[in-house]
């Protein structure tokens, strides 16, 4: 339900082009979804497996071919690429050595790619939305070994050409060791003065430097600023580029949390190094990859006021998972029944796959979150709405969402998590409390959707959730004001996603005509 839009480049024409240039007409419509780079339909299926191989053969490092093929599901399949990555590294049986390149390599083009496209637009001499999407990501991919790695500057320019010979032809790849060959004469320096000399005011010089969106700078600008806090834009955005620890939460009551233990959340510590999903597995799921930040959500619903035996809680927007598993596992040590609502059918089942590790029932609804609170009206103590956004607050984890979003999003979102957060005040029993979270810091789906809905009410009372925070936090944790009791975490500050939070608290006893002001 996130409104998702693509901004896919054109689709390709004739493969082995001399220029490696889309033949398609430019505005594709959204029924050209699914093509490949011919033209010829393909299955959603079939574009996740990764391109057509079309031309000779050509010997390219196994990690270099998985991250292209990352790099294409993600162009032509609006695939995520931390989902894909690891199956992918797995299907190739990659060594911990090329795994970890695979990834530098995936993520680091996704991240970096705006500013990629300005430099090969200009090695070009044509906007890079008119070279042909699988020509584009392998330059993409070149451009970010030669300059962001140590990766010899000729193994990755030949084996670049090599890939896209083998799904475009010669004539295309003759264009590539053109570009590429241009690119590798001048330095990443060099190459930041001339693109940034193109721009047209500060924040788009920052966009290419930082390698985000001109909207998106602004609404983190404005979300610092909020706290008295905008000199820490550049601190945000460069946390934003880096690569994330591995966080893993041990649900309370059925592990213990190993070393090195993070700050805040008692729950929390950092992937010991190697592949973390041996120690989930070897857990039985009782470990498992968690943000810290949302963890501290999870802990500050439950630690908000002492837990009665026999409330009843609710996780509203529960896919896929994992804020679930850890309020369960929190539920069971205080006698309290835990449900969980998500209306995607498929997303419902690994919030019941998630669920496998906590003993006891936890039924899941799968019912439409915006009328949940009518049909189960004052009934919870408890409730968790980790509402559907842009994801903002997850730009390192999730590096190609800074290039999909747009403020048409946030205007699609807002207007859905208004419904969300009124359904859930709705279901509320008198004294129950709902914690508003969205891994996004952007203000209007923030503070903006809190305060819509609180003017519609008389019969809430917003909770001090800095206090909250604090109080379950293992260590001082620096929060910013704002003037309300909400918080946001910050990547840069607090080395979690960018999670923010309100707490709600329904009266304990009803005022008259309390909702006659709710519309829609």
């Amino acid at each position: 339900m996130s409104g998702e839009q693509s901004d896919r480049p054109r689709h390709a024409g004739r493969s082995g082009d001399p220029r490696g240039r889309s033949q398609g007409r430019r505005g594709s419509s959204q029924g050209e979804r699914g093509q490949s780079s011919s033209g010829t339909p393909q299955s959603r299926g079939a574009q996740q497996r990764g391109p057509q191989r079309t031309g000779p053969q050509r010997t390219v490092q196994p990690a270099r071919r998985v991250a292209y093929d990352v790099l294409r599901a993600v162009t032509e399949s609006d695939a995520y690429a931390n989902l894909i990555l690891p199956s992918a590294i797995a299907e190739a049986r990659l060594n911990p050595q090329d795994a970890a390149l695979a990834t530098e390599l995936a993520y680091g083009t996704l991240r970096r790619r705006g500013t990629y496209d300005a430099i090969i637009s200009s090695a070009a001499d044509r906007p890079a939305e008119e070279i042909d999407p699988a020509v584009l990501d392998a330059l993409r991919l070149a451009t970010h070994q030669l300059l962001a790695t140590r990766v010899a500057s000729h193994a990755a320019v030949n084996e670049s050409v090599n890939l896209v010979a083998e799904v475009q032809g010669r004539g295309a790849s003759s264009f590539a060791n053109a570009v590429l060959r241009r690119i590798s004469r001048e330095t990443p320096g060099e190459w930041e003065q001339r693109i940034e000399a193109s721009a047209r005011s500060d924040d788009e010089r920052l966009a290419l430097r930082s390698a985000h969106p001109v909207w998106v700078i602004r609404a983190l600008r404005r979300a610092l600023a909020a706290e008295g806090r905008a000199d820490e834009l550049d601190d945000l955005l460069h946390a934003d580029n880096a690569s994330p620890e591995v966080t893993l939460v041990a649900l309370p009551g059925l592990a213990e949390p190993g070393e090195p233990r993070r700050p805040y959340a008692p729950t929390a510590y950092g992937s010991p190094g190697g592949d973390p999903h041996r120690v989930i597995s070897e857990s039985g799921g009782t470990v498992r990859v968690q943000d810290e930040g949302s963890q501290l959500v999870a802990l500050a619903l439950a630690g908000a006021t002492p837990i009665a035996e026999g409330e009843r809680w609710l996780d509203l927007c529960a896919g896929p998972g994992g804020k679930t598993a850890l309020l369960a596992s929190i539920a069971r040590g205080h006698e309290v029944t835990l449900e969980a609502n998500e209306v995607v059918p498929a997303r419902a089942r690994l919030v019941r796959n998630a669920l496998k590790a906590v003993p006891g029932d936890v039924v899941v609804h799968e019912e439409d979150g915006r009328s949940f609170g009518a049909s189960h009206s004052g009934v919870f103590d408890r409730i968790l709405v980790d509402a559907p956004c842009t994801g903002l607050g997850a730009l390192r984890r999730r590096p190609e969402a800074r290039w999909r979003k747009s403020p048409a999003d946030v205007a699609e979102l807002v207007p859905l998590q208004v419904e969300l957060l009124s359904s859930a005040l709705d279901a509320l029993a008198p004294g129950g409390i709902v914690a508003y979270a969205t891994c996004s810091p952007h203000l209007a789906e923030t503070t903006g959707v809190v305060q819509e809905v609180l003017r519609g009410r008389s019969d809430i009372t917003e909770l001090d959730a800095r206090a909250v925070i604090a109080g379950v936090s293992e260590a001082p944790i620096d929060l910013g004001r704002d003037g309300s009791g909400r918080v946001q975490l910050w990547p840069h500050r607090h080395g979690t996603d960018a999670m923010f939070l309100a707490l709600l608290q329904r009266s304990a006893t009803e005022p008259s005509g309390a909702n006659a002001e709710e519309g829609d």
